[in-house]
């Protein structure tokens, strides 16, 4: 067995502790007091996350990397982004990938220093009058007691960004779309009863109405279910700024690299969001196959995983 692939399957919590791979950080950071912290906090987002230390110490570093490369926070807590572990049955190994999450996009559009303001918001019922997507004037009636709002039924979402120029754009959603656009791109949350891996899951309408088994929490660990109006905001910001945005070389390698997980030809394919949330709520692997011949998109930041060769350990 090559010292590439020995060194491919230590967990990240022994490999770290190498020289060599400690001397591999050193080389990418070129910075020690970084490097010694960066460990320090990778290593513990790593420790809370036991399927997490199952995977491939190289497909970690290069999460972690393109991660600090972005300037953001490994940590669970704060919601940046995620290290998702894969189980890639195919190549015998368990991966892990860089998930963006909304507050990540949010941190990266604010630095830019080209937003005067960005803001999206869970719009409650009786707040809208209207909304003309012609010329995206919002007229509201917002709720002025702060705890009446908070728990308030949520029944749209609206998102809106100025640049420093002046220039304006919004975008207002009704929950209806939201849900069909996750019924449309989530599986996981389209599903009635999903056969044989998530039995006797009722409709999502159901759901949240509470009616379903309480015994079968389990099957309903999607964010979709679980943080619906975290997984809106995230999809508001990707649509408003996707579409309409400027957005600096940082935001571009981030939203070409979300979602998606590396394969072994060094290439990427989109995994279900909503597969995705469940894993991180609930530090859970998915299962994969790398099947999809879809060409790799172009990682500015130098730090993708193809570019993090583990020969660069032996």
């Amino acid at each position: 067995m090559s010292n590439q692939v020995e060194v491919q399957k230590l967990n990240f919590l022994v490999a770290v502790q190498t020289d060599k791979f400690k001397k591999l950080i050193n080389s990418y950071l070129l910075d020690p007091k970084q490097a010694e912290r960066f460990i320090a906090s990778v290593s513990s987002a790593v420790t809370v996350n036991p399927e997490l230390q199952k995977c491939d110490a190289g497909t970690v570093l290069s999460a972690a990397l393109l991660g600090e490369a972005l300037k953001l926070s490994p940590s669970p807590t704060l919601g940046h982004y995620y290290m998702v572990p894969f189980e890639d049955k195919k190549n015998d190994r368990t991966v892990a990938t860089f998930i963006l999450g909304y507050k990540g996009y949010l941190q990266l559009a604010m630095r830019s220093g080209i937003y005067k303001k960005i803001n999206v918001q869970a719009v409650k019922k009786g707040e809208l009058i209207s909304y003309n997507p012609f010329d995206e004037e919002i007229k509201l009636n917002i709720i002025q007691d702060e705890l009446k709002r908070e728990t308030a039924e949520t029944t749209g979402y609206y998102i809106m960004f100025e640049y420093n120029n002046g220039f304006k754009k919004t975008l207002y959603w009704s929950r209806e779309k939201m849900v069909q656009h996750a019924l449309r791109y989530s599986k996981a949350f389209g599903a009635t009863v999903a056969k044989g891996k998530y039995p006797g899951r009722v409709p999502h309408e159901d759901y949240f109405s509470g009616k379903y088994n309480k015994a079968d929490e389990w099957v309903y660990s999607s964010h979709w279910y679980k943080d619906f109006d975290g997984m809106a905001f995230k999809t508001m910001i990707r649509q408003l700024i996707g579409k309409w945005g400027i957005m600096s070389v940082e935001m571009q390698t981030a939203f070409e690299r979300d979602n998606t997980i590396e394969t072994d030809k060094g290439k990427f394919e989109y995994v279900d969001g909503a597969e995705i949330s469940a894993a991180i709520e609930n530090n859970q692997r998915i299962d994969v196959r790398f099947e999809d011949k879809t060409e790799s998109p172009a990682d500015e930041s130098g730090m993708s995983e193809s570019v993090l060769n583990m020969s660069d350990l032996e």
